[in-house]
């Protein structure tokens, strides 16, 4: 079974269920995976989102990726993808136990300035953010451009069950262009 748990500092709007919004972002994401499975596991699965600012990000980003700059999201993977079948019990023997997928982070003021940017509520644009970590916690990468190109629909397809209109619809950014 699926547990999204979130954490959101200072500054973030009290007025937003966050915690809603990461749960729904999260399953919206893994429905669209060969992972779906994750989100009904007998396996406690589950996922940290921690809403911070842009100076804990930037530590992090330095420390983890050698950039030194802050980013709208960070995604710490905790299980390796070829063990995700494990988790959901591919070969009928499932795990009961518990499974930690993965950890995101998110910058206050960076997510701030993309969604003033892009015209959009700044919930809109982490539900985005959380549908794309989540697609990195079970394995999906943009480095490469048919990557990135593959993972932007599954994006824009999450998001379109969510409600909400793509977010590469510009393409002016080309693939991967999401700053992280």
């Amino acid at each position: 079974m699926l547990e999204v748990s979130t954490l959101a500092g200072d500054g973030w709007s009290a007025g937003e269920d966050w915690q809603a919004l990461a749960d729904k972002a999260a399953r919206a994401a893994l429905a669209l995976t060969p992972y779906a499975g994750l989100a009904t596991a007998p396996a406690a699965v589950e996922i940290a989102v921690k809403l911070s600012h842009d100076a804990e990000v930037h530590r992090l980003n330095e420390q983890w990726r050698g950039k030194d700059k802050p980013t709208n999201i960070l995604s710490f993977p905790m299980i390796q993808p070829d063990l995700l079948e494990m988790v959901i019990g591919a070969d009928g023997n499932a795990d009961d136990g518990e499974t930690q997928l993965g950890d995101m982070i998110l910058a206050l003021e960076t997510c701030t300035r993309e969604a003033d940017d892009k015209g959009i509520s700044l919930s809109d644009h982490v539900t985005h953010l959380i549908v794309h970590g989540t697609l990195h916690l079970v394995g999906y990468d943009h480095l490469e451009d048919d990557e990135a190109t593959g993972m932007e629909a599954m994006e824009t397809r999450a998001l379109e069950t969510l409600g909400l209109a793509d977010p590469y619809g510009d393409r002016e950014t080309g693939p991967g262009g999401l700053d992280d």
